[in-house]
């Protein structure tokens, strides 16, 4: 196996488009070297981005901010303003692992590792966040439910890399928030997780929604028919119920060891109702 640790984008970028053989980025290498010491996967080229600068900041663009791929989930719990504006984002990511974990893991590595499960990702999604992907033939943005194809699979060309995600710009009385349901109280992988943001008028009703939903699917779920459930309403009662009977009907999951298909069915309609609470609470303060 050879390692590199190039200093830039173009370096990065170069390393992985010119090797034949299979080529691995790792950003924190919480799953990346677990799955090496296990022999699950046993790549020629590792390519190290953490020395990339740009990788690794977090900085305000266009009324919203952009993200390095390789910026840790501690990083972004310490950006106070980062964590008041999109707070489902920076709780997702930091339930990623345990604290020291949180350490090195990244968002970028989160969704490259291509778990539906994946905690970083429904909330990157419910937010409206984009992927700005660089390879060979330049930087394309995708938005991050795209990213994802299948379990392992992502839609990037062979020497692409994600450079960064751009969370748009948040508008008045709009706020996110993040669940999941594990089998433990921490450290573990998730039976469902769903994220939420909606956006409330001066009078309460809610006037956009986005809620995406992990682990019921081949990849992370947009779940238009329950964002619509709640536009136009005051996120009351019968909105809820609504929520919930699109979520679970949205939900495709497999049976394993963590829940049936019928279990995880359920709990997606309990979780999505409790998440869009949260975010309800948060957008009427904000």
């Amino acid at each position: 196996m050879r390692y590199e640790a190039p200093n830039s984008l173009d370096q990065a970028v170069a390393l992985l488009a010119h090797e034949p053989g299979e080529a691995r980025v790792l950003a924190g290498g919480t799953d990346l070297l677990v799955q090496m010491r296990t022999d699950l996967i046993d790549p020629i080229l590792v390519v190290d981005i953490k020395g990339i600068g740009e990788l690794r900041q977090i900085t305000e663009e266009a009324g919203g901010f952009r993200v390095g791929a390789a910026v840790t989930g501690a990083e972004l719990k310490e950006h106070p303003k980062l964590k008041s504006v999109w707070p489902g984002i920076v709780e997702a990511a930091n339930l990623i692992g345990s604290t020291q974990i949180q350490g090195r893991a990244t968002m970028g590595g989160n969704l490259c590792n291509g778990s539906p499960a994946a905690d970083s990702v429904p909330a990157l999604i419910a937010a409206g966040a984009k992927a700005s992907i660089v390879g060979p033939k330049g930087r394309r943005e995708l938005p991050v439910e795209d990213v994802m194809i299948a379990p392992r699979k992502l839609s990037l060309a062979k020497g692409e890399i994600i450079a960064s995600f751009l969370l748009p710009p948040r508008p008045a009385h709009t706020s996110d928030a993040y669940l999941r349901f594990i089998p433990r109280t921490e450290m573990d992988i998730a039976v469902v997780g769903c994220g939420v943001c909606l956006t409330l008028d001066s009078k309460g009703k809610c006037t956009a929604a986005r809620v995406s939903l992990g682990a019921v699917a081949e990849r992370p779920l947009l779940v238009g028919p329950a964002a619509q459930a709640l536009v136009g309403t005051s996120v009351d009662e019968p909105a809820l119920q609504k929520l919930a009977a699109a979520a679970s009907a949205a939900c495709r999951p497999i049976d394993d060891k963590r829940g049936t298909k019928e279990y995880r069915i359920k709990v997606a309609g309990v979780l999505a109702r409790r998440t869009a609470v949260i975010a309800l609470e948060r957008a009427r303060k904000v």
